[in-house]
């Protein structure tokens, strides 16, 4: 059993479970967990690609996204983060591909008028003031450092540390190599 403060390197310490955000079929043989930092220049070069992955593999992989922001270096990182946990349920990803689109908008003014357009009923914008999802977003983040996570995007493939690249030609070997036969 491991304790709040084990990390355990290599290996996800928090399964995937129905509080995560996931895009791809329940019963794909394959999940990729991302962490990630929505202001990461690297996590942006990563998502297109892990899209073109979704796309090449749908049937076989489905992702999870789990917020990783690196507050220290990317100040905007956590605020984009509570963007993304605020939105609808139905359009959280909507949000996370906002984000990814368009990082160099991850300002407060930016932020609140995307936020508008998403969810016109103003409780996304309330939520984000409100830092109405800071203990999730920390939820992810500690699961993250207990898992051995220590930059972005850090990726697992079926509850193992993918230590190579994020090029689509490693990701898809790395898919097919978990791909039970």
């Amino acid at each position: 059993m491991t304790t709040p403060f084990e990390i355990q390197t290599g290996r996800l310490t928090i399964p995937v479970g129905a509080g995560d955000h996931i895009r791809g079929s329940e019963s794909a043989p394959v999940t990729l967990v991302e962490y990630g930092d929505y202001q990461c220049p690297y996590c942006g070069a990563a998502y297109p690609i892990v899209e073109e992955l979704l796309r090449e593999r749908a049937d076989v992989v489905r992702l999870v996204f789990r917020n990783f922001p690196l507050s220290d270096i990317h100040p905007s990182a956590e605020p984009a983060a509570e963007f993304a946990e605020s939105a609808p349920p139905d359009r959280f990803w909507d949000a996370h591909d906002w984000l990814f689109t368009h990082q160099d908008r991850l300002d407060p003014p930016h932020l609140a008028s995307a936020a508008a357009e998403l969810d016109p009923s103003g409780q996304m914008v309330k939520s984000m003031a409100g830092r109405v999802f800071a203990d999730r977003i920390r939820h992810d983040f500690l699961g993250g450092v207990r898992s051995g996570v220590n930059g972005t995007p850090t990726f697992f493939v079926n509850g193992v540390r993918h230590d190579g690249g994020y090029e689509l030609s490693e990701l898809i070997a790395a898919v097919d190599a978990a791909r039970p036969m």
